[in-house]
């Protein structure tokens, strides 16, 4: 059970506070409400530089990390094609340097032409070196355009293609932060060796002279239902032969994506899930396989991914892939199989509350989600989930009609 409170600025900004004695650290995770999905298509990739641009300094602070350091503190970030989430852990005596320097880059990011150049050849050489130069890099770039056709998770979070970033503009980068980076896009949570009279007191310093704008409210193109099968293949240098499937599913609030996320245990946790066990080690067909959920906000993908053993083809790989994914349609899954994956879940749940950090964040997504309490009934979510259900979702999924799948060919 995680405890907290939660108070919101004149200005629209969301905070959350997690008081935890047991700790003389603190941590300060400011998620704000814009991903990838939320950029211009002409114009992809902004989310993800403007991660990078927001440790270039603001203002008042040139330097973003050296006053942290010598507080003891460490930060990093992260975007996703539907958030951008920002964090600082250092000791709780020196909470208020956090809210000074998340404070002051909200308000007053510095905006310059040297700070947007050298962020621009970092995004670039990362969208080089990571998508582009890489095996296997570019699969995302090609399985989400494949995959979608009307929304905007059809680009990866890197963006669609380098020029994009290689020709973003000081305006450009203005224009993104007057749209999404005020308070009312933002929740703060803090949590650690803190009390929430206290974190009022800093918040309202340090945050509520910032100007509040009208949150924006979204209109994304709603991707339409898949009616036909959809393959691509590739060739490129390789080790091995790779086969990529996604399937459309569930958004992360429909009450049936907690059945989806145990079939992909089901699938592929552990070494006694089914596809480790039937496809790689009995089977001998893989030399590796997994199947995951992209987790997003909107309508989600249902992965899986696997590479097949040199001498088997493509197209028995693939068969043996429908074989099992058909074995969950026809039969109901058996009540031991089924308890061991929710025993898993609700250790995973657990343990992610013993980590401060994971707790803030989790706080916050699920802020995002609704309502920061649904995290305290996360786990019996699971827990009531039915091999029904189970078996119902496989049948509306896994259909060759909702299914997107790239051939990766080694030269």
């Amino acid at each position: 059970m995680v405890l907290f409170d939660r108070f919101t600025l004149p200005n629209g900004l969301k905070v959350l506070v997690h008081e935890d004695p047991t700790t003389p650290m603190a941590v300060v995770n400011i998620l704000y409400d814009v991903g990838a999905r939320d950029e211009d298509p002409g114009k992809t990739g902004f989310a993800h530089l403007f991660e990078h641009l927001m440790f270039g300094g603001s203002v008042n602070i040139p330097s973003y990390d050296e006053p942290l350091q010598r507080v003891g503190g460490e930060n990093n970030a992260f975007t996703s094609n539907d958030i951008t989430n920002y964090y600082i852990t250092l000791p709780a005596v020196n909470l208020e340097t956090a809210f000074w320097l998340e404070s002051d880059r909200m308000l007053s990011l510095a905006f310059s032409e040297k700070s947007l150049d050298v962020q621009r050849n970092v995004v670039s050489e990362e969208f080089k070196q990571r998508y582009l130069n890489q095996p296997y890099g570019d699969v995302w770039l090609k399985l989400r355009p494949l995959a979608y056709k009307k929304h905007p998770y059809q680009w990866a979070t890197i963006g669609k293609v380098l020029q994009h970033i290689e020709d973003a503009t000081i305006d450009d980068v203005r224009d993104f932060f007057k749209k999404h980076y005020n308070p009312a896009n933002a929740i703060l949570v803090v949590g650690g060796s803190v009390k929430t009279e206290q974190v009022k007191v800093l918040a309202e310093k340090w945050f509520g002279n910032i100007p509040g704008l009208e949150k924006l409210s979204r209109d994304l193109d709603a991707e339409p239902e898949q009616t036909e099968e959809r393959k691509m293949t590739v060739q490129a240098d390789v080790p091995l032969n790779a086969v990529y499937k996604v399937f459309h599913m569930p958004s992360r609030n429909d009450e049936n994506y907690f059945a989806v996320d145990l079939i992909s245990d089901i699938l592929s946790r552990g070494n006694s899930s089914r596809l480790f066990r039937n496809l790689l080690k009995e089977k001998k067909l893989f030399s590796e396989i997994n199947a995951y959920l992209t987790g997003s906000l909107d309508a989600g993908l249902f992965v899986i991914e696997g590479k097949p053993l040199p001498g088997i083809s493509m197209e028995d790989a693939e068969a043996s892939i429908w074989e099992e994914l058909d074995n969950l349609k026809k039969f109901l899954v058996p009540v031991d199989e089924l308890t061991k994956v929710k025993n898993k879940i609700e250790s995973t749940m657990v343990f992610s509350e013993m980590s401060l950090l994971d707790k803030a964040m989790n706080l916050a997504f699920f802020e995002l989600l609704g309502d920061a309490g649904r995290l305290n009934s996360e786990t019996q979510k699971y827990l009531e989930v039915t091999a029904e259900q189970i078996q119902q979702q496989a049948n509306h999924i896994f259909k060759h009609t909702n299914s997107s799948t790239l051939y990766y060919l080694a030269n």
